[in-house]
């Protein structure tokens, strides 16, 4: 495997633990250490992508040039400028949005019926065709998502409470498995004796939010119907705590996933020393081998 590779295999690993800023800066290394090369500005590209911002569009557009000038053909450089030129807004930028159907022909000339390319070239399609609705359909799909990996998590956390391995889930010890790393990090968050509701309350998660949405709508009618209010929301209050609870899991899981991305990289650098110190000690090492100097003399 040639430098460049090592490098995308690198952003490969960095960007499936969600570390978006730590493959710009793998791409941008292994790029000034190798020069131009089309598999990093993808990854450079594509981490500026993932980013859903203005700039950063504009970075990953830059990005996706640089690297097509290098590779015309490179199918992974052309679906990724596709997806995002699908994504441009016509009106503000008409330019980008304007490549999709010279860059779809091009696909589809390279791409064979069947292939992952053009499967990423369909799904991209039928995600730029959604309506509104679709698109609300979509996000609700994503809160259900991130509602089940909190509930998870949540199953998690109070089994742990429960058999008082809490102290044993260091985050040293998750090393770079995300799961093990919320875990753990969920734990440390939820330390300390100011802590201890929300530990309860997601201890026992389920009966928490039954007992809260009845008592809420409880609150309401009794203020309503004793005169005290015509309309009442005080008792939507009732839920703050466990917001509050919700809300340490989902800084856990942004937590967890920094400390698996720090990890990721720091396995990464002593690896390139290992490399670069076997390189020097190789060039340093006399040589045994018999060989001879010039002479032809030992």
């Amino acid at each position: 495997m040639d430098v460049a590779q090592q490098y995308a295999q690198q952003c490969s690993e960095l960007y499936a633990a969600g570390g978006l800023a730590a493959v710009r800066r793998t791409a941008q290394a292994g790029l000034d250490q190798v020069g131009p090369t089309a598999v990093l500005y993808r990854w450079l590209g594509q981490a500026h992508a993932a980013e859903d911002e203005d700039d950063h569009d504009a970075e990953a557009e830059r990005a996706y040039r640089r690297g097509l000038a290098l590779a015309p053909d490179d199918l992974g450089l052309l679906v990724c400028y596709l997806e995002l030129c699908l994504r441009a807004d016509a009106f503000d930028y008409p330019a980008r949005a304007g490549q999709v159907a010279t860059l779809r022909a091009r696909i589809d000339e390279l791409a064979p019926a069947g292939s992952p390319e053009r499967q990423r070239v369909d799904d991209a399609l039928s995600w730029a065709g959604r309506g509104y609705w679709d698109d609300m359909v979509a996000a609700a799909g994503r809160g259900e998502l991130q509602q089940a990996e909190s509930a998870e998590l949540s199953e998690r956390v109070a089994g742990a409470l429960r058999a008082g391995t809490a102290d044993a889930a260091r985050p040293a010890a998750a090393g770079e498995d995300v799961r093990e790393a919320e875990l753990a990090a969920a734990l440390e968050l939820l330390q300390g004796r100011a802590n201890a509701p929300l530990r309860f309350l997601l201890t026992h998660r389920t009966v928490a939010y039954v007992i809260t949405c009845v008592a809420a709508l409880g609150v309401n009618r009794l203020l309503v119907t004793t005169g005290v209010v015509t309309f009442s929301a005080w008792g939507w209050l009732l839920w703050i705590p466990l917001f509050a609870a919700e809300g340490k899991l989902r800084a856990a899981r942004k937590l967890a996933r920094q400390r698996v991305v720090a990890r990721i990289e720091e396995r990464h650098a002593l690896e390139a020393a290992v490399v670069a110190n076997a390189e020097d000690h190789a060039e340093t090492t006399p040589r045994t081998d018999g060989a001879t100097d010039g002479s032809g003399h030992h």
